[in-house]
Order: C-alpha cells, then structure tokens, then sequence
C-alpha cells in the first residue's frame, strides 16, 4: 500500500473521522427530501407545478390551492437548499484536509464542530429558532470549513 492509499484508508484514524462525518452528513442531505416529501403529503399542499395539482392516484382530490406555497413544506425545502449549500463544501475540503494529514485532535475538533453545528442548525430550523441562533450555529460549521480549507492550502503552500 502506497503513502497515498494509506491515507484514505481505515487504518487512518483522520480517515475514519472524516468518512463518519461525511456518511452522517451525506445521509442528512440524501434525507431531507423525504422530509419535504413528508410534509408536502401529510398537509396535501405545498406542490411545486402546476400539474402536480392535477387528479392523480396520489392526489385524488387535487385543489389549485395545492401548488401555492405552504410554509410548512417551504421551511423543509430551505433546510434542503442550506444543506446543498454547505454539506458539499464539507465534503470537498474535509477529503483535501485529510490528505494532508492533520493532527487527529485537530481533526476531531473541525470535523465534529461542524457535524454538531449542522446537526443544532437543523433543529434551530425547525423549531423556528430566530436568525440570531442559526445564524450563530451556521458561523460554527462554516468557520470550521474555513479552517480545515487554510489549513490545507497552508500544508500544500508550505509541504
């Protein structure tokens, strides 16, 4: 096995850090959907296009005012758009950073910040926290992206 391999490996404990995260994280994104999906179903309304208010097996009473925006599903959907927004960004960065070879403490603390905050982020969003608090947890995961990100330039600028 090659330096490079090993990196990305099991036997690489920065490795096993990241991909725990990023599975977690990738599970939240690939979940919130069904979230919407959920919700979009259990209220009948919150549809997106005009023909999704047309009869159908799953929608056997359709109403116009189905295609008009429910708050609901909506708030669903904005967690999915800030979810596109940052999960990607985690997952880039963390695979640059583990390349690296980042301390594992260091590690530890960047990569479990961010898993925490978005985790809070996401209940602060549902619960209809004030802008104040997500915004607070949102600073968490983004500046430990940032980190991970300088961290890495800096071992590539200077290694």
């Amino acid at each position: 096995m090659t330096a490079e391999t090993a990196l990305l490996s099991f036997d690489n404990p920065v490795f096993v850090v990241y991909a725990l995260a990023a599975s977690i994280m990738l599970l939240k994104l690939l979940l919130q959907p069904w979230m919407t999906v959920v919700r979009m179903m259990s209220v009948r309304a919150g549809f997106r296009s005009p023909e999704d208010a047309k009869k159908s097996p799953l929608n056997p009473n359709p109403d116009p005012s189905q295609i008009e925006p429910n708050e609901y599903v909506e708030r669903s959907r904005r967690l999915n758009l800030n979810d596109l927004e940052s999960i990607p960004a985690f997952l880039i960065a963390g695979l640059l950073f583990v390349l690296v070879e980042p301390p594992l403490l260091l590690a530890q603390v960047l990569i479990w910040t961010y898993v925490i905050a978005r985790a809070a982020h996401f209940v602060a969003y549902v619960t209809a926290q004030l802008h104040d608090v997500r915004a607070t947890l949102w600073t968490f995961s983004s500046i430990s992206i940032i980190a991970m990100v300088v961290y890495t330039l800096v071992q590539v600028l200077v290694g």
